[in-house]
């Protein structure tokens, strides 16, 4: 009986060594990966906060929000895109007209709550732009517009788009529109891109806007990199071998956006990332899906989509304040320095310096 006793109490005791050292080795590591999140330059590249913060019907809904800046700031996180999200109505020139007047609608008071708040954010329009606003200690917008479905079928609203402060396009939502089909919806329109939207991906390299084909049919993002003369991204999407869904990439697509200098962000959204019960679902889970990217592709092509405030987050990952614990499981899975450096920010400039330069080009 005393040896069960002692044979008990021995284990008891390792148990709350084995503990002890694991909660002193998180400790460490949350002190690497603050002191890299001061130095180095991070985004998440897709949020739809906007829409929270515009309800007018809900005036503290911002506070409620998964991205706030006093949450960007705990979080550790410089910049974030923040996309106009455009749910899908009817296809004529006056659902059109509306959605474009909703849009400048929403970015024109984005900016006003930005610039109300300017001495902690700012916007940014290129990619020069984030360096200096990170120096100064602000947090960092770009705009982006989720849904082509709101240029419509008219090619100057592309250029209009540009002129308000948006940089980055998803093309497609969960059905297809004027410009090519959906990766959800149930039959495919124009098998890809449409005649017009070969039109709206030229003149997005032209302006120098990043085209997204997160949400795009398969036919749809591989029309995209073979016509596209820059990088495309894919903002806010998951890996399908890990879960089998359309909406997830399969390695084919990673490879082939890869290939084409672009980038996979992966998105934290659970139903995207595992089957498991939702209380499962946690930061080791969204590692899983990014280290399967680093795995096939390389760390140049791989970083974070959060789609906060539409549909992303999880058990420790519930908004953009915990944005550093996905730090911490990099480095506990071996991650070296560099490698976090590019998930966090380093491959998004490079994509966004590229889809300039060749603007450059084109408007020579």
């Amino acid at each position: 009986m005393n040896k069960i006793r002692i044979l008990g109490t021995a284990a008891i005791l390792l148990a709350a060594m084995f503990f002890q050292t694991y909660a002193q080795d998180d400790a460490v590591l949350l002190k690497r990966a603050e002191q890299l999140h001061r130095e180095m330059f991070s985004i998440d590249t897709h949020n739809d906060a906007i829409v929270k913060y515009t309800h007018p019907w809900r005036p503290d809904a911002g506070d409620r929000t998964q991205v706030t800046f006093p949450k960007m700031k705990e979080g550790g996180l410089d910049a974030a895109i923040f996309a106009v999200f455009l749910a899908q109505g009817s296809r004529n020139k006056n659902a059109y007209d509306s959605v474009m007047a909703y849009t400048v609608k929403e970015i024109d008071f984005f900016k006003s709550f930005v610039a109300e708040r300017s001495s902690e954010a700012g916007i940014a329009y290129r990619s020069s732009d984030f360096w200096p606003l990170k120096r100064k200690g602000k947090s960092i917008v770009m705009f982006a517009l989720e849904n082509a479905y709101g240029i419509g079928t008219e090619i100057l609203n592309v250029e209009r788009l540009y002129n308000l402060g948006v940089r980055v396009i998803t093309l497609t939502h969960n059905f297809n529109n004027d410009v090519g089909d959906s990766s959800r919806d149930t039959v495919a329109e124009w098998n890809g891109l449409s005649p017009f939207g070969y039109k709206v991906v030229e003149e997005m390299n032209r302006l120098g806007m990043i085209v997204d084909v997160s949400h795009s049919s398969t036919e749809t993002l591989y029309d995209c990199l073979e016509h596209s003369k820059a990088p495309i991204i894919a903002s806010h999407s998951s890996v399908r071998a890990i879960k089998d869904i359309p909406r997830n990439l399969t390695d084919d697509e990673i490879r082939a956006i890869a290939a084409k200098g672009g980038l996979i962000q992966v998105a934290t959204g659970r139903w995207c990332l595992s089957d498991l019960p939702r209380e499962q679902v946690n930061i080791s889970i969204f590692c899983d899906h990014v280290d399967h990217v680093r795995n096939l592709v390389g760390a140049d092509y791989v970083g974070i989509g959060t789609d906060f405030d539409g549909g992303g987050g999880m058990v420790g990952f519930e908004d953009v304040s915990k944005m550093k614990y996905v730090t911490v499981e990099l480095l506990r899975r071996g991650w070296p320095e560099e490698d976090i450096r590019k998930f966090w920010g380093e491959n998004f400039l490079r994509v966004l310096r590229e889809v300039e330069k060749i603007s450059r080009q084109i408007n020579l």
